[in-house]
């Protein structure tokens, strides 16, 4: 979910490419619109989608979030940025929302609704820190950082209660921090929910993570390269890998234990403009454009497209 200027031939290996065309995604007969446009100069990165039709964005640019109604397209903000990114957000079904905090090094849990700011944690203190993305489990929040070979585990209570204070689990294993470079990404759970599935943008791997001691696992692809992998995705045993610059959704489908994925499909769409992140509802997949290859100015356009689930 952060820019990378590393290499991005990645071999497709013979896969079928499927170029996706807007959704026909309705409700009462009106149709879902399959572009809109996001704030001047927002400078997107992160999307959350709950069970309702309402998309959640955040600011890499000052960390405002906004909001808007899939079935109209139309938003606005209802959560002002602390001047620092918003990078991987999550929904979870309190009507929370889960942001990383990006170069502050940080991790605040937001009021879905209100925008008020329920609790915030320092994850990271001195040197080069990225927390990237954010993924819920059913007792807990992990939040990778790009900069640094650790995880960040926020350990919820029983009824969901915040915790005092985060954890740091150090990643190992076969995972290989590389200084400088954009390392942990995107980050998911397994399709038995026992594990946590984390991309390494700079060198195009997938690992499965023990969430408990951050030991790691690459995980077979069938030879795919996830160069440029940013978010991810899974539903059931499907898991989709954004990546970025390479304009291009990568489609597996997994093993219950996520230890291996074999290569599905992937989606292109001329609309692309490097995606970051990508949330699902209904039968589409919406996909935020960062457009990491347009300098970023106050008046710079910037929109969300929807594709088609293959």
């Amino acid at each position: 979910m952060l820019r990378t200027t590393s290499a991005l031939a990645a071999a497709v290996l013979g896969l079928s490419l499927a170029t996706a065309v807007p959704s026909t995604a309705s409700t009462a007969g009106q149709p879902f619109p399959a572009q809109f446009s996001l704030p001047a100069g927002f400078q997107p990165e992160g999307i959350a989608i709950g069970d309702a039709p309402v998309a959640y964005f955040g600011s890499r640019a000052d960390g405002d979030l906004y909001r808007v109604d899939l079935r109209t397209g139309k938003g606005q903000t209802f959560s002002q940025g602390p001047g620092t990114p918003s990078n991987g957000l999550k929904a979870d079904n309190r009507g929370r929302l889960f942001v990383s905090g990006g170069s502050g090094g940080d991790a605040r849990i937001v009021d879905a609704r209100t925008g008020r700011i329920l609790k915030s944690y320092v994850l990271a203190t001195g040197g080069e820190t990225f927390v990237n993305d954010v993924v819920l489990t059913r007792d807990a929040a992990y939040f990778t950082d790009s900069r640094r070979a650790v995880l960040y585990k926020l350990e919820l209570g029983i009824d969901g209660e915040l915790p005092d204070a985060p954890i740091t689990l150090p990643l190992t294993g076969d995972f290989h921090h590389i200084p400088g470079a954009i390392n942990a990404n995107g980050i998911t759970t397994t399709p038995d929910r026992a594990a946590l599935l984390i991309v390494q943008s700079n060198t195009g791997k997938l690992f499965r993570v023990d969430p408990d001691t951050g030991t790691s696992k690459k995980v077979g692809l069938g030879g795919y390269q996830l160069a440029g992998g940013d978010g991810l995705l899974r539903e059931g045993r499907r898991l989709y890998v954004v990546q970025n610059r390479l304009n291009t959704i990568a489609v597996f489908d997994l093993d219950k234990a996520g230890t291996s994925g074999e290569p599905a499909t992937t989606i292109t769409d001329a609309r692309f403009d490097v995606p970051t992140t990508v949330a699902s509802f209904a039968d589409r997949l919406y996909l935020p454009n960062a457009r990491f290859t347009t300098p970023p100015t106050a008046t710079t356009p910037y929109n969300t497209v929807a594709v088609d689930k293959p």
